[in-house]
């Protein structure tokens, strides 16, 4: 196998994928996208269900649980890191993978 076959492995490569933005930051990107992309396609028929999005990529999952929109969004983007979860009709749920969430902050 050639060098340039191997992945480079340089200063600062592949650090983004491993660093967390801050839970203010992932919770600010997460209602965003929510509002925006995401709110204006499920409140009609979804009332009560979760969603986990993927801040990064914006890409998202529904279920009736919250556990199962999580594991449906990893199943769609396996290398995300910052989750933001909401409930549809009620609003933030959390993030997940970061720090605990206390209920009012």
């Amino acid at each position: 196998m050639s060098n340039t076959d191997t992945p480079s492995h340089g200063r600062g490569e592949g650090l983004t994928t491993l660093l967390r933005r801050p839970r203010e930051e992932t919770a600010l990107l997460g209602d965003e996208i929510y509002e925006r992309d995401i709110r204006p396609q499920v409140e009609a028929d979804h009332h009560g269900e979760f969603v986990s999005i993927d801040v990064a990529s914006g890409g998202w999952a529904l279920s009736d649980d919250l556990l199962t929109a999580a594991r449906r969004l990893r199943e769609q983007c396996p290398d995300a890191i910052d989750v933001w979860s909401v409930q549809v009709g009620y609003g933030v749920i959390g993030s997940i993978g970061g720090g605990s969430h206390r209920g009012s902050e």
